[in-house]
């Protein structure tokens, strides 16, 4: 009882609390809140003390970055609850094959990555971290009160004792294993008739389509895209066939980190995370992150791959928190190429994207590979009626004139048969196989 009138302080907090006049009171508080985190940092975490040794805490743009491989590196001495990265990835790994995600360490939820960057990873939470956690997903998730009934679907690769907690007296929860078969989805969902879809975009297509099949018959009050990019095109289709908004939620291993708002546009959180931004270009960048909620693993200046883009126009909601065009993809999503001269360029996600999509519209989906500094293998799902090979032509002809704006030639373009997706991973529509400088340094 006592933890369920935390929990429900921290929603109330976060509901009617939290709100900034202007950016610079939204500032002022953060660098409050991070003097006052960084102390409790320094004393609990035998990593950040050594560390951040001879550097001025309280300037926090001074102070070195992390990333996920420091971060596991260094798991034991980080933590603040004396946990070992051993011990830590034997309870992960038994949840995820016996599929039961209700062990806990001396009460600490832990949790596995789905390791789309390219090494797993571990994240711990606390009870206290789970209330705030919780009171502050269902304050800005719940559109209505909490106090109004819901039935909550989940889709996702791990169950967690962490979005477990969300369940109430008023909220039901029931979690969607993606390894499940999806004719067994359909029959579970007819019968819940969840009023809340949360899932990947790849699974929320899966479910349109079985709606367009009259299989599925269900109409959520609010559908949320999570863990995955969601595409334009995507979201343009699911919000056709749902008939409602597609709303997203920016979580990851490292935190929750964006919601949007009820206008549907992606704001960050940053009423309890700094975003510090490296630069790619002038409107892309590296978010450098700084919660200073989390006390059990603490996150500071934590560099990750995700490429944003921020949106120039000001939201009409009124919030004066960042609001992101498109969380356009990750490091890992760049194409790579050498030019004539022998120079190295690099392809951002969007471009590759657009000409594939602008080749023809009954391109109903697709997937983009780079194998190689020369090599790009494309799967395009159309209808059975279409031009295949007129739309293979289409797309060659519309990559070719974009590289050919770069001075880059003599690029491989290969269709294949099948999507490369794993049942319970992450959908990747662009990836690149090749590492480019900046990621050999």
């Amino acid at each position: 009882m006592k933890e369920k009138i935390k929990l429900f302080r921290y929603y109330l907090d976060r509901k009617y609390n939290y709100k900034f006049k202007s950016r610079e009171e939204l500032e002022r508080f953060q660098k409050d809140k991070f003097k006052e985190h960084i102390k409790y940092v320094m004393k609990n975490s035998i990593f950040y003390k050594e560390y951040y040794k001879g550097y001025n805490i309280n300037n926090l743009s001074s102070l070195p970055c992390i990333d996920k491989k420091i971060m596991m590196d260094n798991f034991d001495s980080l933590n603040t609850v004396g946990l070992k990265k051993d011990q830590c990835f034997e309870i992960a790994f038994k949840a995820e094959n016996s599929r039961d995600f209700s062990p806990m360490i001396n009460g600490n939820i832990i949790g596995l990555s789905s390791g789309t960057s390219g090494n797993r990873g571990l994240f711990l939470v606390s009870e206290e971290d789970k209330n705030k956690w919780t009171g502050t997903i269902l304050a800005k998730a719940l559109k209505e009160s909490i106090l109004k009934r819901q039935r909550v679907a989940f889709f996702l690769r791990a169950n967690s004792n962490l979005y477990e907690s969300v369940k109430s007296n008023h909220i039901k929860f029931e979690f969607f294993d993606l390894l499940h078969p999806l004719n067994e989805h359909a029959k579970r969902l007819n019968k819940y008739q969840p009023s809340f879809l949360i899932a990947p975009p790849s699974m929320l297509i899966l479910l349109a389509k079985e709606m367009e099949w009259n299989r599925l018959n269900i109409s959520p009050k609010i559908i949320y895209s999570v863990a995955e990019i969601l595409e334009d095109k995507d979201k343009e289709y699911l919000e056709k066939v749902f008939n409602k908004k597609i709303h997203q939620i920016y979580q990851a291993t490292e935190g929750f980190l964006g919601i949007t708002c009820k206008d549907g546009n992606l704001h960050l959180n940053e009423d309890f995370v700094i975003f510090e931004r490296e630069y790619i270009d002038e409107e892309r960048f590296y978010p450098i992150i700084t919660d200073f909620e989390r006390k059990t693993q603490p996150i500071i200046r934590y560099k990750l791959n995700d490429i944003l883009i921020e949106k120039k126009e000001k939201c009409p909601c009124g919030s004066v928190s960042t609001c992101i065009e498109k969380i356009e993809g990750r490091s890992d999503d760049i194409f790579k190429f050498i030019n004539k001269k022998g120079d190295e360029v690099i392809i951002f996600p969007d471009f590759i994207r657009r000409a594939i999509i602008s080749s023809s519209e009954e391109i109903i989906s697709y997937q983009t590979l780079q194998q190689s500094l020369t090599d790009i293998e494309i799967y395009i799902e159309i209808d059975e009626k279409s031009d295949r090979e007129l739309i293979q032509d289409n797309i060659r002809f519309s990559l070719d004139y974009l590289f050919e704006k770069q001075d880059i030639e003599k690029i491989n373009i290969s269709f294949m048969d099948t999507l490369v997706f794993i049942q319970g991973n992450k959908l990747r529509r662009i990836s690149s196989n090749v590492l480019y400088k900046a990621e050999m340094v």
